[in-house]
């Protein structure tokens, strides 16, 4: 069976005929003792039999013993592993099977209530591949129709689109390479976005190798054709929104080609598509919300495998913009993908506010920021500062690296051909992001996302395995751009 997206979220009910407990949410314990909330006796309970400066946590009986109600300690944190976000996913799990109902006691912006719903939310976080059916009534919840009274119903329905694109992305990065070829993944996409009624093109077989010949290199050699997938969407006919476009590179498995990688290197090689996922759940959110925007994305999917019929190291072949490209190493495949996406982007007469492309593109820019941390490069001041102080705002960082202009000379050949991979050992990130940059006109915006997709280690509501990293940041930024525009 192919995989489906649910779109129901664990962690929320509006069932009125189950009962709710009061959920008491305090930034400091002092308020605590001030709030005629909890009675005296239930402040004795809870301050004998929890502590309350360590866990955050307790609970408080009625008179007659029976569990009346709880309290958390949230403290608005910006620092990630520490923010509300995870405070909240790590609370959620030490709370009984209950419906609670929010109450936050003290003050608290409306951004802290919102990630405080958010950390709930991603802390229910699941992959499977066969679908679990939860009970609600045994399930610990809490209760969204009290909610929308917390915060707005706006702010509510974004903070679930968030979390469906989020866990569309993580689920995305998580399915094995067997079920997620480029062929099902075209279905899926076709399948999860219906409802939104865009507009979607596919090249494939014939058709992508006469257009996207890098493309074509690439993904010849597998049996699981390549395709690239052009979605496009617009709440409305008029198109008078701003022109956005997001690139997201899709390949399903890299072996690395005839540069074959070691065994233990191509164990999480299933998350090569994790650009294109991340794609895919910022889009996912931003049509959820109705974004002013005139969103396209461009999806290049391939699966680097090992063939009689797979491209060679110092191959050279003639990118859609025809400019000669040297096969420097087949374990550098990526960026191939994304060249012609690039191209293909910048076609039409359309101008465009700017383009993002996201990649698992290098180990390099691992080595230079960690697992945790995407690398940034842009050739546009601006724009890559809402996007780097978006990310501190939504706590989902990116860190800026530079384009540094004379590292280009590593990509020249005297033979007139532009080598994919460079002739330095070092630089990695930095090179591909120029090798990018080469199909990027002069006067287009562009901000490229070098990121892991993939979370090495657990904590609450970040279980290991894919992760969207950047989603949030990028969807806020979009939002933010188009209400000025």
């Amino acid at each position: 069976m192919l995989y489906s997206f649910d779109k129901k979220l664990l962690g929320f009910c509006e069932n009125k005929k189950i009962k709710s407990l009061p959920l008491y949410i305090f930034s400091d314990l002092k308020y605590l003792d001030s709030t005629d909330l909890v009675n005296v006796e239930q402040k004795r309970f809870l301050k004998s039999a929890f502590d309350l400066e360590k866990d955050n946590f307790g609970f408080f009986p009625d008179k007659n013993g029976s569990l009346a109600g709880a309290i958390i300690i949230i403290r608005a944190l910006k620092e990630p592993k520490k923010s509300i976000i995870d405070q909240a996913a790590k609370l959620s799990r030490k709370l009984p099977d209950k419906k609670w109902e929010t109450n936050f006691v003290s003050m608290f912006e409306d951004s802290d209530k919102y990630n405080f719903f958010l950390g709930w939310g991603l802390s229910f976080y699941n992959f499977s591949i066969e679908e679990k059916k939860e009970n609600l009534t045994k399930s610990r919840t809490l209760c969204s129709r009290q909610a929308k009274i917390v915060i707005s119903k706006v702010l509510l329905e974004k903070c679930f689109a968030e979390i469906r694109g989020i866990f569309l992305t993580r689920d995305l990065i998580n399915l094995p390479p067997n079920i997620l070829t480029p062929y099902n993944y075209e279905k899926i996409i076709k399948k999860f976005l219906k409802e939104f009624s865009p507009k979607i093109t596919s090249y494939k077989e014939d058709q992508l190798k006469k257009n996207f010949p890098l493309i074509n290199i690439v993904g010849r050699s597998s049996e699981n054709k390549p395709a690239l997938i052009n979605i496009q969407w617009c709440k409305n006919k008029k198109n008078n929104f701003p022109n956005i476009t997001l690139i997201g590179k899709g390949v399903t498995f890299d072996s690395g080609g005839l540069d074959l990688k070691p065994s233990n290197s191509m164990l999480l090689m299933k998350k090569d598509m994790g650009g294109s996922a991340v794609v895919l759940g910022i889009a996912y959110a931003l049509m959820s919300i109705n974004c002013n925007v005139n969103l396209r994305v461009i999806l290049p999917l391939a699966e680097n495998s090992v063939s009689e019929k797979s491209m060679r190291p110092l191959d050279v072949v003639f990118s859609r913009n025809k400019t000669p490209v040297e096969i420097g190493n087949t374990d550098a495949e990526g960026r191939l993908l994304l060249a012609d996406a690039l191209t293909y982007s910048q076609e039409s007469k359309t101008k465009h506010d700017f383009i993002i492309n996201f990649a698992t593109l290098t180990g390099a820019a691992r080595v230079a920021l960690g697992t945790e941390l995407p690398a940034l490069f842009t050739n546009n001041e601006e724009l890559g500062n809402n996007i780097i102080n978006e990310g501190i705002e939504q706590i989902d960082p990116m860190w800026k690296l530079p384009l540094f202009k004379s590292y280009e000379t590593q990509l020249k050949k005297n033979y007139g051909v532009l080598s994919s991979t460079g002739s330095s050992g070092t630089g990695g990130a930095i090179t591909a992001a120029l090798f990018l940059k080469k199909f990027v006109n002069e006067k287009t915006n562009w901000a490229h996302v070098d990121l892991m997709a993939w979370n090495t280690t657990s904590r609450p509501g970040f279980p290991v395995g894919g992760e969207a990293m950047g989603l949030r940041n990028i969807v806020n930024m979009i939002l933010k751009y188009c209400q000025k525009k």
